[in-house]
């Protein structure tokens, strides 16, 4: 009975001297180096496979599971604007203005600078109706961008705002600056056909709208004259000309 006591007491003490040695061991595993591979559920290999899926849903013209992964993406990356760009233009070719308008805006109180911001809050404005919201978003995006056809949006709409001042300074920004000379605009015809003519004809056509507003009739004349010499077969503005 004593030896088998003392083969337990020796057994004990087996176990006391290994069991801190297993600890020692798990804590060196705890607390050593990273394993060199990337784990599956790391970041960088989740968004990896979103924009996989995301490229492969634009390809299939899937654009429910193109914006769900914009989402997650969106989530997993708060500090990165180019998902919520690349959303609120998803939503703008969609036709859901109230959407690409909310998600502009939101980039823009991040960044006031982002020329995607300004394009899509701009013209997804306009689309809504909101021409006095969209209006300062056209005037920055020609001031970061230089873009002339968002100078025409500006002049257009200050003319629609009836701030004539403003628009006939804008479109007269537009006339003298001679790169507008080598650009098109495209207008309605009655037939539903499209026009193509030169910028500088489309600006002077709204300068004499702008005019006829005013009641200034011989400048307005004057403004429609000038169009048609640039562009003889400018529709719009022989309508606009014949209705002086």
């Amino acid at each position: 009975m004593n030896k088998m006591m003392k083969y337990a007491v020796l057994i004990l003490l087996l176990c006391a001297i290994v069991q801190p040695a297993v600890m020692a061991q798990d804590s060196s595993n705890t607390q050593g180096e990273v394993p060199a591979t990337v784990p599956a559920d790391s970041n960088k290999a989740r968004n990896n496979s979103d924009n996989r899926i995301y490229a492969l849903a634009m390809r299939y013209n899937d654009a429910s599971v193109a914006k769900i992964k914009l989402y997650e993406l969106m989530e997993r990356n708060p500090n990165n604007l180019s998902y919520p760009e690349t959303l609120a233009s998803l939503y703008f070719e969609m036709e859901q203005y109230g959407s690409s308008a909310l998600v502009a805006l939101d980039i823009l109180e991040r960044n006031d600078k982002s020329l995607v911001g300004l394009e899509v809050a701009a013209f997804s404005l306009e689309q809504l109706g909101a021409l006095e919201r969209a209006l300062p978003h056209f005037e920055s995006l020609h001031l970061l961008s230089g873009d002339l056809f968002s100078l025409y949006k500006t002049s257009y709409l200050q003319y629609s705002l009836k701030k004539y001042e403003e628009a006939l300074n804008s479109v007269n920004m537009l006339i003298k600056d001679k790169k507008a000379a080598e650009q098109n605009l495209n207008f309605p015809k009655e037939d539903n056909t499209m026009q193509e003519v030169s910028m500088v004809a489309a600006a002077q056509n709204l300068k004499g709208l702008i005019y006829k507003d005013q009641g200034s009739s011989a400048e307005a004349r004057t403004a429609f004259e000038e169009a048609l010499a640039l562009n003889p077969e400018f529709e719009l503005a022989k309508e606009n000309l014949a209705d002086l």
